[in-house]
């Protein structure tokens, strides 16, 4: 049993900060308010939040070079993939959602304890239509893309229904798709719509049957609408969106994960890191309309959650997601996307969340955010608790 005393808790959805003790037992909370109890952390007035969770993260996305990241051996992808979850651990990140990569391998791993990791909901492979992103060939190179690591060429409603169901059976949280052209593949413009209507159905049609849902990478406002018109429910990205789009997403329940930092990361280091040419020049478009969307989207009543996308040695910025964000947005609006707003778009009631019940995972800042939102991106100024241990 453990109690962190004296704290100024943020439960995940209050805008007020409330000064109380929480109780942990067999690694979930059992009480706010009350006595101490076995082991004690003294608080002395710091703030405490839910563990922080990235919704959009990649723990294969070794490189911004996508046809050399599916052609490293999985091995060591996978080595390289334990030090990037241990890393985002360290930064306070106790779940991530990884969509576009991940396996029933790695995950397994993690549940056996052989590497320290955020909570680890996985995708899968992404799906991709022919020349799509996260199609990683040239255009004038005959290339058989034989790995797959992080994307999977899938043609066809036929094809697209039997790889959701081969997701599904090998433990995937939720299907991803790629309905826009992205900055870092080679061939696909970054406004046009992929995958067609029928096919986009049948992906939400297989996912919706096994209780789950389609998350689809879409910049624009017409891949946003051709997206979440056919039942997608996560829009990652969205940086290109309108007033329409963002009001069609408000309608249909559909939830916004904004990716801002990826792009300043990749304006100022991108080129050093091998990012194409092409990939520059679609990453000063996108950037340029972050913040934009963030206002268009909240102003239509659209859910935001929170994800970082960081790609290679990006990662070390993870933490940055949240100094771009307060640029725009109060910093309790921040913290609830990547709370209460992440554990929703996830289904867990029990995560994102400072209440009876909830997971044992938190992070006790050394000064308050709501103050000084600058400790949000502080990485020494945090003691990060899973489960009721302190990591």
């Amino acid at each position: 049993m453990l109690t962190v005393t004296d704290v100024l808790v943020f439960d995940g959805e209050s805008s007020e900060l409330v000064e109380t003790s929480i109780t942990v037992d067999g690694g979930r909370i059992v009480e706010v308010g009350g006595k101490a109890s076995g082991e004690t952390i003294e608080g002395r007035g710091r703030v405490l939040t839910p563990g922080l969770i990235d919704a959009h993260c990649h723990a294969y996305g070794i490189g911004l070079d996508l046809l050399d990241i599916e052609a490293t051996p999985l091995s060591y992808v996978s080595l390289k993939a334990s030090h990037r979850l241990g890393a985002a651990l360290s930064r306070g990140f106790t779940t991530i959602r990884d969509v576009a990569g991940g396996d029933i391998g790695l995950a397994r791993a993690i549940d056996d304890g052989l590497l320290a990791s955020p909570r680890y909901f996985y995708s899968g492979r992404a799906l991709t239509q022919t020349g799509g992103h996260a199609d990683p060939r040239p255009a004038d190179r005959s290339v058989d893309t034989c790995c797959s690591h992080t994307g999977e060429i899938v043609d066809g409603v036929d094809a697209v229904r039997a790889a959701v169901r081969e997701r599904f059976r090998t433990g995937s949280h939720c299907i991803k798709i790629m309905a826009s052209g992205g900055v870092v593949s080679l061939t696909d413009p970054l406004r046009i719509p992929q995958y067609s209507a029928d096919e986009i159905r049948a992906a939400v049609d297989e996912a919706a049957r096994r209780g789950s849902y389609v998350a689809a990478h879409a910049y624009s406002a017409e891949s946003i609408v051709h997206a979440v018109g056919n039942g997608v429910r996560t829009v990652e990205h969205g940086n290109l969106i309108d007033e329409p789009a963002a009001r069609l997403m408000a309608e249909r329940g559909a939830y916004l994960v904004p990716t801002l930092v990826t792009y300043s990361s990749m304006g100022r280091r991108g080129a050093e890191l091998g990012l194409s040419k092409v990939g520059q020049e679609k990453n000063a478009e996108v950037l340029e309309a972050g913040l934009r969307s963030l206002e268009i989207a909240r102003a239509a009543g659209v859910s935001i959650g929170l994800g970082t996308d960081l790609m290679g040695d990006l990662e070390v910025d993870q933490l940055d997601e949240f100094r771009i964000r307060c640029e725009a947005e109060d910093p309790v609006e921040v913290l609830r996307s990547a709370t209460s707003v992440n554990a929703s778009i996830l289904g867990r009631s029990d995560l994102g969340r400072i209440a009876p019940g909830c997971l044992a995972d938190m992070v006790i800042f050394e000064r308050n955010p709501f103050e000084d939102p600058s400790v949000l991106w502080d990485a020494r100024a945090r003691t990060v608790i899973q489960a009721g241990t302190v990591v």
